[in-house]
């Protein structure tokens, strides 16, 4: 119902939009249609007026297995690709910040990497009893420009936050309630994301989006205060030995 790629599937189930990752068949690992589609995609919600909450999942197994291996080397050696996609990524983290739309997260398997940050950047997450959290920027030799140390500052403590983003570390979906970067694992979470974004839908629609705006602030400065570096260290990161060699790596492991 947007102008989406089919790789991001949003429909309208009343005043809920149910947006869904559609890249099964890859875990909904992220390309460059799948991430020029999340730049455009929040400020549509924004603009959709019948739109009153929404719920973010993940088609088939996984929320997102993260970038797409064959992506990445593409952002090692084009340099265009790179520039767009590092815009892409300002946008997107900037996009769910501002928008105006509770986005309520279901996390029905793995969310890594930018999954992982769709995931932080979201207002409600209910997590699957099997599924976990992970940031693996660093262990590919990235920056997380748009990833999960430009909000967990926010959600746990910095030692925390250093911790995860330095290791990659899977956070359990027990783990994850516990420190806060998600508020229930269920044995359902569409289920239970559903119930919640239509509770929020039925709220008074000016208190909703003030109160969300306000609480939202303190994240948008966050992430502001940030962003301009991240996203410059980023583009370096992408054209160093390191990564190349990593990226070369997972992609002849992978085939």
């Amino acid at each position: 119902m947007y102008d989406l790629p089919e790789e991001i599937s949003v429909r309208a189930d009343g005043p809920l939009r149910i947006i869904t990752l559609n890249r099964p068949d890859n875990l909904n690992a992220v390309n460059d249609a799948l991430h020029s589609g999340l730049a455009k995609l929040w400020p549509q919600l924004s603009d959709d007026r019948d739109a009153r909450a929404a719920v973010l999942t993940g088609s088939g197994k996984a929320f997102s297995a993260g970038g797409d291996f064959t992506y990445l080397a593409e952002l090692a050696t084009d340099t265009v690709l790179r520039d767009k996609t590092i815009a892409h990524g300002r946008d997107i983290v900037l996009g769910m910040a501002r928008c105006r739309v509770p986005v309520v997260a279901a996390v029905n398997g793995p969310a890594v990497g930018l999954g992982c940050s769709l995931v932080a950047l979201s207002d409600i997450v209910y997590i699957a009893e099997d599924a976990y959290l992970a940031d693996p920027h660093v262990q590919v030799g990235l920056v997380a420009a748009d990833g999960g140390p430009v909000t967990w500052p926010l959600q746990i403590s910095l030692l925390l936050a250093k911790e995860y983003a330095l290791t990659g570390q899977r956070i359990s979906a027990d783990r994850a309630c516990e420190l806060g970067l998600a508020n229930h694992k269920v044995a359902d979470p569409m289920a239970e994301a559903l119930s919640c974004a239509k509770r929020i839908a039925g709220q008074p629609r000016q208190a909703v989006e003030a109160t969300k705006r306000l609480l939202n602030i303190h994240l948008e400065r966050a992430v502001l205060a940030t962003l301009d570096y991240a996203t410059t260290a980023e583009n370096l990161s992408f054209q160093t030995e390191d990564f190349k060699q990593n990226i070369t790596r997972l992609t002849a492991g992978k085939s």
